[in-house]
């Protein structure tokens, strides 16, 4: 069996004798000690790619900032790490603006999106000091306007009309987005919210979607905003893909920040602040995922049957997304496999036509690039525990989020008793 496409996985991965390790931890070690399934972050690598983010708009346009997608990942442990590292925060709720503030980030570095907020987050980020308020609808000036105590700094969000490249459900810039005013109408709101003594408009905002390879949309989507004037902030959104498998373009991050900068300074000048807000690029290299295979049922086709799936990977069945997983730490020859989960759910795949090494119960694979969303829209069918998030750094493997128990499935239901035991361990799956 071939090693493992090592550019796929963090920075700080190493395969040796014993095994591979990520952040100087055993991969092996860390599922006997946490169990799978398991979301393990190369914390080291985590903050290495924050760095890389920050120098290389920082080389280019030194008025900028970059602004992690929360949404993409938005636990406190990695919010704490990316703040601690000089990253502001794009929030798309209250809630994860108050998950932002319990990690100890300042609201003064974050903005607000969302194309339905409600009166209380908007009220909720006023409170805190929110950086600015970005402006999806009228619905929104309306709120401000009535629940302001102040004046409000604001961007206007512009559906600019570039149609990305990309998976339908990713793309967020076209003419008949959910997200943002039109450009066609949006030199009306401009003036509009000019007028309001409640509100600051320091610039416009777009985002035209995420997993794009062609840097050649993102320009395209800074001449659009050029064409509603001048403002002293721009931001450019995020939306660089991350590459998958060793079949995936490459998609670098200083060759996306001179596309950006490059695009702003023809279009937009070079006396403005420019804000980018990267997700799935951000934080998908830096994550594997863990998993112990449960059954092999070789037959008309090898499904390879592990403790996880769609419970905590949901980018297989929703976006149809290839992985490229991989039998930790052994070497058999190599079998044309279906990678599936354990949920009642025929879409339950976390990887089709793949070449796993023989698998046996027992194995326990291991999947690159799941850092991003994995974990937001991890979810509890057929009642699964969602998994622990493993910081590895130094050596030193630690828990930042604990896997769910019993008692928390069941924390919410109000009538009936609660169970006795702690809850600690599950039927199947989620072994601890």
């Amino acid at each position: 069996m071939s090693a493992p496409d090592l550019t796929l996985y963090p920075g700080g991965v190493r395969i040796d004798p014993e095994g591979m390790s990520i952040g100087g931890c055993g991969l092996a070690e860390v599922a006997d000690r946490f169990g799978t399934p398991a979301l393990v972050v190369d914390e080291g690598a985590l903050r290495e790619r924050a760095r890389t983010y920050r120098r290389a708009f920082a080389d280019l346009h030194p008025d900028s900032g970059v602004l992690f997608a929360t949404k993409a990942f938005p636990s406190a442990s990695v919010l704490a790490v990316l703040a601690e590292e000089g990253l502001g925060l794009d929030v798309a709720s209250g809630n994860e603006l108050a998950v932002a503030i319990a990690a100890g980030v300042d609201p003064g570095r974050a903005v607000l999106h969302g194309n339905a907020k409600t009166d209380e987050e908007i009220a909720f980020a006023m409170s805190q000091g929110i950086g600015h308020i970005v402006i999806d609808n009228l619905d929104d000036v309306g709120r401000i306007r009535r629940l302001a105590g102040g004046v409000q700094p604001v961007l206007l969000r512009v559906a600019v009309g570039v149609e990305a490249d990309t998976h339908e459900a990713m793309a967020t810039g076209g003419a008949a987005s959910k997200f943002g005013v039109g450009i066609d109408v949006a030199g009306e709101v401009i003036e509009l919210i000019r007028k309001e003594p409640t509100m600051r408009l320091d610039g416009l905002h777009a985002h035209i979607g995420s997993q794009i390879f062609s840097l050649a949309q993102f320009r395209q989507e800074v001449a659009r905003l050029a064409e509603l004037g001048s403002f002293p902030v721009y931001d450019l959104g995020g939306g660089l893909a991350a590459r998958y498998t060793s079949e995936d373009g490459e998609a670098e991050i200083g060759e996306y920040a001179k596309a950006l900068v490059g695009a702003a300074h023809e279009f937009l000048g070079e006396e403005v602040r420019l804000l980018v807000e990267p997700g799935r690029s951000m934080v998908a290299p830096t994550a594997v995922s863990l998993y112990t295979v449960v059954t092999v049922k070789r037959g008309r086709l090898v499904h390879v049957g592990v403790d996880g799936g769609m419970g905590d990977n949901l980018e297989v069945s929703l976006y149809g997304q290839r992985f490229q997983p991989w039998v930790l730490d052994r070497d058999r020859p190599a079998e044309r496999c279906d990678l599936v989960g354990h949920h009642c759910e025929s879409g339950d795949v976390l990887a089709t036509n793949v070449d796993l090494a023989t698998p046996e119960v027992g194995d326990r694979v291991v999947i690159p690039v799941t850092g991003a969303y994995t974990y937001t829209m991890s979810n509890n069918y057929n009642a699964a525990f969602r998994p622990p998030v493993i910081f590895c750094r130094d050596g030193e493997a630690r828990e930042v989020v604990r896997r769910e128990t019993m008692d928390d499935l069941l924390a919410r239901e109000l009538t009936i008793a609660r169970p006795g035991a702690s809850g600690s361990r599950s039927a199947a799956g989620g072994r601890r």
